[in-house]
């Protein structure tokens, strides 16, 4: 069952993934991307990713949900919400900001983009987070 959970969790988060990235990067912000400099991006020629991409993004979902599980219960917290938000803040400190810090230092990329891109993980991350523990938590 708990592998069931954790299929589950990374299908939704998967998809949750691809919709905000639809609606924010392909729509409301869009316009970072046309900031210079823009030949840091690669063509999309058929206008979306590479299947590899979904690939490496659904395996990236489920060791997201699977370090879930396995920490769980050492993550503080009364409630799913709340483990779910401090997770998934875990996750961005950790995982985003360093990344973020990086490009700002050694890569030209936009600076408005880098900030874009922090401040929609550490939106987005605690999301997944409460999908998680709500999908996988064992209470």
């Amino acid at each position: 069952m708990k592998n069931l959970k954790v299929l589950i969790a990374s299908v939704c988060l998967t998809v949750f993934d691809f919709l905000v990235g639809i609606i924010c990067c392909g729509y409301f912000f869009n316009w970072v991307y046309k900031l210079e400099p823009v030949n840091v991006w690669k063509p999309m020629a058929n206008g979306s990713p590479s299947p590899f991409f979904f690939l490496s993004s659904f395996i990236m979902t489920v060791l997201f949900v699977l370090i879930y599980v396995i920490i769980q219960k050492s993550i503080p917290g009364k409630n799913k919400i709340v483990k779910g938000v401090f997770y998934g803040c875990i996750v961005t400190v950790l995982g985003i900001l360093p990344g973020m810090i990086a490009t700002y230092f050694f890569m030209t990329v936009n600076t408005t983009v880098i900030i874009y891109w922090t401040i929609l993980a550490a939106i987005q991350n605690p999301v997944k987070g409460v999908i998680t523990a709500f999908i996988c938590e064992n209470k």
